[in-house]
């Protein structure tokens, strides 16, 4: 077997390289054995012809003596002339037959011989014979007989010597098929062997130790004996069965330190959502900073924390709640400047502490939980939109490390309650301006309506007054009719004030609202209602519904001063787009465009209703004609009407 130091792939290509070599060069040798046995054929096939045409020389030249016959003396030349060519073959050979003598020094010698008797006595006779008179030609003719026999002869030996080699040449052919033969057994077998010992076993052993792997055997290790590709294999296998069962008899640990961090997580995440869903309910801001410093410290195991909030225009912090502490620290912390300890540093920095009081940091003035004996202090901002609104402190009377996971943790719900503090004084801030401008409100109506009814009556008593002075009683006694009125008119003014400042939406729906407004209506008035409803939608926002309602009340109040109508007509359209309420009327109606005093003096609640429904971002359109009625149009956009 052959053997080619160096990586696998050079042995195996090497290897095959030289029975490549070996099997070229006995394909080789097959092949020139085999053009030579061919070329030899040919050669003894010519060297027999030359005894037929010997004797076919004498055959003519008998005839040509006997006959006198030209054309008969033509043929001995050529086969004279044929005689010539085939020995020059004979001699050198023809490639293109192919033709070729054996190279045999007995072949050679008895060809030579042959050449020789050809030149020197047969062929001398034909000449002589074909170059004289009829006469001479019989002696030419006998001569040529006397040396026929043994020319012959020599023709004959020389052939015999051609088939003698031919038949070497034939069995050293056979021998090399055979050695053929045996050599593919042989290389065969070899390479059977070779591939066996470099590939085949080694990669059974890797097959092996893979199915030995699969059955959890992971300290099967494979042998590594060779430096080439295979042993890389090995090595490589080896390598990653060793890391697979330190993996494996780690695998425990880092399982319970995953289901450790895991339960850690969870507990996390059950802090954030417990104080979250808290933050997001209504309560009193004292009451949200209460409840979430006592679930944050009873979360961390904290032994006291503490709440402040910070006021810009004073840059103090103020405690707004605290647990465990004592009197005296609340006392001194109760009111604080962002310079006297760490907290204010937190405000100004934006950075959360956690420190050990042993070795406090050099910000730390009060030292107030110093003296309370708490080992871990804690300091957390409260934020809102990324502004500092206040700080939060958790106190362990224990040394206690604060982990990355807790701090993230406190700075997320830190941000939580910076929400919740800033909603809840949205809230406040909503309720006051709901409140002044509903004052505002109040005041613009008793302006429009009371004010202008009292300046009315102001008018009247004076001129009751003046006919009174002068005994005018016909004008005094008209004057008081309209005093009267007047007094009437003002008293029903604040009967309907009061009856739109007390309205609720107690009904389920803006529909049953406007509903039992319009029986009420018809029941003072006498006045025929009616209602439609078209489409559906979802509910309202409570403050447009009641905005809705004083318009719709609005309405019917002008329609029972001014309008003596006859019926009321109210539609409520939803669409996907818009929701739409009509109130109708067939009334007297008047001219917008020609009686603007109308709208100046006795219809001011048409002004009241527009700025009711631009409140809520609507429309409110007032189409009237004399004699046709009035008819009031409010549009409501839906992207700003429906609960989302």
């Amino acid at each position: 077997m052959f053997a080619f130091p160096g990586k696998l792939s050079r042995k195996i290509v090497g290897t095959l390289f030289v029975f490549f070599l070996v099997a070229l060069s006995a394909i080789g040798m097959t092949l020139y054995l085999s053009w030579q046995l061919e070329g030899v054929a040919a050669a003894i096939n010519d060297a027999g012809s030359q005894r037929m045409r010997t004797y076919r020389i004498g055959h003519l030249m008998a005839r040509s003596l006997e006959h006198h016959d030209v054309a008969v003396d033509r043929s001995v030349q050529s086969e004279v002339e044929r005689f010539d060519r085939v020995l020059l073959d004979l001699r050198q050979g023809d490639p293109a037959r192919p033709m070729a003598p054996p190279r045999d020094v007995d072949v050679q010698a008895r060809l030579l011989a042959v050449e020789t008797a050809w030149r020197q006595t047969m062929r001398p006779q034909v000449v002589a014979f074909l170059g004289h008179p009829p006469a001479q030609r019989a002696a030419a003719l006998d001569g040529f007989d006397d040396e026929l026999e043994g020319f012959v002869g020599g023709i004959n030996d020389l052939v015999l010597a051609m088939e003698h080699s031919y038949a070497a040449n034939t069995n050293l052919l056979r021998t090399v098929q055979a050695a053929l033969i045996v050599l593919a057994t042989i290389g065969t077998a070899v390479l059977i062997r070779f591939f066996m010992q470099l590939v085949i076993r080694p990669v059974g052993e890797l097959q092996a130790g893979i199915r030995r792997m699969a059955n959890d055997d992971l300290a099967v290790r494979l042998p590594v004996t060779r430096d080439d590709e295979l042993g890389s294999l090995a090595s490589g296998f080896n390598q990653m069965a060793e890391h697979l069962q330190r993996v494996y008899n780690t695998l425990e640990e880092r399982v319970a330190a995953e289901t450790r961090s895991l339960a850690e997580r969870n507990r996390e995440l059950g802090i954030l959502y417990g104080i979250t869903a808290f933050l997001s309910e209504p309560a009193p801001l004292e009451a949200v900073c209460q409840g979430f410093l006592g679930r944050i410290r009873n979360a961390l195991g904290a032994d006291a924390g503490a709440v402040r909030l910070y006021t810009a225009d004073t840059e103090k912090l103020y405690l707004m709640t605290h647990e465990g502490l004592s009197e005296e620290f609340v006392f001194r912390e109760s009111e604080m400047n962002c310079s006297d300890c760490l907290c204010g540093d937190v405000i100004q920095t934006g950075k959360p502490v956690a420190f050990a009081t042993l070795n406090p940091p050099p910000g730390m003035k009060l030292r107030t939980c110093v003296r309370e004996r708490f080992a871990t202090a804690t300091a957390f901002n409260i934020l809102y939109n990324k502004q500092r609104i206040g700080v939060f402190n958790l106190y362990f009377r224990e040394q206690r490390e604060v982990s990355e996971q807790e701090f993230n943790l406190l700075e997320t719900l830190g941000q939580h309650l910076g929400v919740a503090v800033e909603n809840q004084r949205l809230r406040s801030r909503e309720k006051e301006l709901a409140v002044s401008e509903e004052r505002n409100l109040l005041a613009q109506e008793l302006h429009d309506s009371i004010a202008q009814g009292l300046a009315f009556l102001n008018i009247q008593v004076q001129l009751l007054q003046d006919s009174l002075r002068k005994g005018r009683a016909d004008e005094a006694m008209q004057t008081a009719g309209q005093l009267r009125e007047g007094v009437q008119e003002s008293y029903d003014d604040v009967r309907e004030l009061l009856v739109h400042f007390r309205t609720r939406m107690h009904q389920s729906d803006l529909d049953s609202a406007i509903v039992a407004a319009l029986e009420k209506f018809e029941g003072q008035t006498g006045i025929a209602t009616g209602f439609e409803r078209q489409g559906s939608g979802a509910p309202l926002e409570p403050t447009d519904e009641i905005q809705i309602m004083h318009i719709v009340q609005e309405s019917l109040s002008n329609i029972r001063k001014h309008a003596r109508a006859g019926r009321v007509a109210v539609t409520v359209r939803r669409t996907r787009r818009e929701i739409e309420v009509v109130v109708e009327d067939d009334g007297g109606g008047f001219d917008p465009v020609n009686e603007p005093n109308v709208l100046s003096e006795r219809h001011v609640g048409l002004r009241i209703m527009r700025e009711r429904a631009h409140r809520i971002g609507g429309e409110c359109q007032i189409t009237s004609a004399p004699g046709k009625g009035t008819r009031v149009r409010f549009v409501l956009p839906k992207k700003q009407a429906e609960v989302a």
